[in-house]
């Protein structure tokens, strides 16, 4: 979103949480124009002095405690920064205002919201059924983005989100553990690759053609909310058969296993995302395909494996 933003010619902050913040020598080396300010989504007083200081025109929401598994163990984490957290925001800019234009807000919301589907594809009329704290959190978030739309005339909107996915994603997240087991295994470096459900069915798509959707979303004349998605849906076993390949290696069995400790308390068996009002109001549409995003994935993970080995 930083690249995007400051190849747009923007001056780019990005907020931070704590003096020691692992994260921060990554971004201002992937991103080195970016500037950084202290801020909490767990505590109002920051985030009002963030929005005084900076006096923004768009802000974008994609803080959040964001790893499904984790917040079944930390439910109420969850809740506070990727619930609250963005009632927090709100509000600070609800108190800030702008000047001489209103800020113009994002909020980063989830597929995982529809958890257990009414319905396949799923649209912005879509009900929920979050099956995780993550979801149910972003759920109140999605909703409190629409209550401060409605009552207090804010420029705000959720632009709901379906996996997307990047070289970057972490490596608890199960794209990337695949990519970046495939990466060691192909190299001799490790044995298995210990997995969940294999059969669970996701709408992946590309980050960075997904920042572009959500910068189009602050620059209409109204704000709305989005689904944005590819339309396509694959399963684990799909993306493990396309990574395998990417090394050369045609039966990935012998080097995947199941654990149930990876299984979910309750699991999200298939979302697929219908963006028909992105494509048609946003003039948004994915770029990078499904083969093409693993591929390079597990590319950009025998590089740095590589690299690390040498």
């Amino acid at each position: 979103m930083a690249q995007l933003l400051v190849s747009k010619g923007y001056q780019v902050f990005g907020m931070v949480r704590g003096q020691a913040n692992p994260k921060i020598a990554l971004v201002q080396e992937e991103t080195p124009a970016i500037e950084l300010v202290e801020g909490d989504l767990g505590d109002l007083s920051s985030l009002i002095s963030v929005v005084e200081a900076v006096q923004p025109d768009e802000v974008y929401n994609l803080g959040a405690v964001s790893f499904v598994a984790l917040s079944f163990r930390q439910p109420e984490l969850t809740a506070e920064i990727s619930g609250l957290g963005v009632l927090r925001l709100l509000e600070a800019i609800r108190l800030v205002g702008g000047s001489p234009n209103p800020i113009r807000f994002y909020q980063a919301s989830s597929s995982e919201m529809f958890g257990k589907v009414r319905q396949t594809p799923q649209n912005e009329q879509t009900p929920f059924h979050p099956r995780s704290p993550y979801g149910a959190a972003k759920v109140f978030g999605h909703y409190t983005t629409m209550n401060y739309r409605e009552s207090y005339g804010l420029y705000a909107c959720s632009g709901i989100c379906f996996n997307h996915e990047s070289p970057r994603r972490g490596l608890e997240f199960v794209t990337r553990k695949i990519t970046n087991g495939v990466a060691r295994i192909s190299l001799g470096l490790q044995n298995k690759l210990t997995l969940g459900n294999l059969d669970a069915a996701r709408d992946w798509g590309f980050a960075g053609d997904f920042t572009e959707a959500m910068w189009l979303m602050l620059q209409q004349d109204e704000p709305d909310d989005y689904v944005i998605a590819t339309g396509e849906t694959h399963t684990i076993r799909e993306f493990l058969d396309l990574s395998f390949a990417a090394v050369g290696i045609d039966d990935w069995e012998p080097y995947v296993e199941t654990d149930p400790r990876f299984i979910r308390p309750a699991e999200v068996d298939i979302l697929t995302g219908d963006a028909s009002k992105a494509r048609a109001g946003l003039g948004w549409k994915p770029r990078l395909s499904f083969p093409e995003l693993v591929t390079a994935m597990v590319a950009a993970d025998l590089e740095a494996e590589s690299v690390r080995r040498s």
